[in-house]
């Protein structure tokens, strides 16, 4: 296994108390594989992906482990992260001008952070890793500003490719994109992996129509747990946990009209993480809630790569 994480623990600090963001979430990321990992905004898919490059200071990480290329990463030591980050595990982020320098040409920012790390690369090293996302050798001299905005994201996945990572995490890479580049940058990054210029992926998004089309394997995710996770296909044409079905129930199919497949959305909303209630933290969503999820169920490997936190789905 290229990435393995045990029972990840990760607090955010607040006036109010700590937020428990991720609440013993434990997987295994194999070799070359791409893992899509969904759930509607809030359940800590986000906080997962930075923490594990443990890349916001408001984070406290409580517990659990994440072992990389059989190393333990050290996640509650920001310094000694430094020689994981970029180097084996890197981060593609939501918003790819959070990420650029608007006062600094694409080239530039790119020689700064080689030059950081004491690495380099060659010109035409640089200009193939281009070409692999869709770019010209003449975004180098461009500002942010001067670029469209899957240009910007596809400059970002090769800045954050620049090392090779073993472990990539692109970040909702898509939200802010028209469907045209989207696929652009799906392409691209699926294109970074065949490559073999990263070794395995995390795809978060809130787009599980999308996250199917990309990924091996899909991880659910609710209230900074674990739901489930299986193969794609498995997971979209056989879910197992309610909340699965729920939430693909809830997306619009291609030629089904309204009027003969309503939409069924999931009502309420999640509990708050500051005080989560005790059981399955789906339960007062769940129309199959019974006495037992008062209990908080296990997650069970009910077939081969398949697992499911669900007392229904035992």
């Amino acid at each position: 296994m290229t990435l393995t994480v045990d029972d990840l623990r990760v607090h955010y600090r607040t006036l109010r108390g700590e937020v428990r963001a991720l609440d013993g979430v434990g997987f295994d990321l194999a070799d070359g594989e791409i893992l899509g990992l969904a759930g509607e905004s809030g359940c800590g898919k986000t906080t997962l992906g930075k923490a594990l490059i443990r890349l916001d200071g408001r984070m406290r990480h409580a517990g659990g482990t994440v072992t990389l290329d059989g190393d333990e990463l050290p996640l509650s030591d920001d310094r000694a992260m430094n020689a994981y980050r970029f180097h084996k595990i890197s981060l593609v982020p939501q918003y790819s001008m959070s990420a650029l320098n608007p006062t600094r040409r694409i080239g530039r920012m790119i020689r700064e952070l080689l030059a950081s790390r004491g690495v380099t690369v060659d010109t035409d090293e640089l200009h193939r890793r281009l070409a692999l996302v869709g770019l010209e050798p003449g975004v180098l001299d461009r500002y942010p500003i001067e670029l469209s905005g899957g240009m910007k994201q596809r400059a970002v996945m090769v800045i954050s490719t620049l090392l090779d990572p073993s472990v990539l995490i692109a970040d909702e890479v898509t939200s802010a994109l028209d469907v045209s580049n989207q696929q652009a940058v799906v392409g691209a990054l699926t294109g970074l992996r065949d490559k073999g210029l990263v070794t395995s992926m995390i795809f978060v998004t809130h787009d599980l129509g999308l996250t199917s089309h990309i990924a091996d394997s899909i991880m659910v995710m609710y209230a900074g747990k674990l739901a489930e996770k299986a193969p794609t296909k498995v997971l979209t044409t056989e879910p197992r946990h309610p909340y699965t079905r729920m939430l693909i129930g809830s997306l619009p199919q291609v030629g089904a009209r309204y009027k003969d497949k309503p939409l069924s959305g999931i009502e309420g909303s999640p509990p708050s993480l500051l005080d989560p209630p005790p059981g399955c933290r789906f339960r007062d969503r769940c129309p199959l809630a019974d006495a037992r999820c008062a209990e908080e169920p296990p997650v069970v490997e009910i077939a081969p790569r398949h697992s499911v936190a669900c007392w229904k789905a035992a």
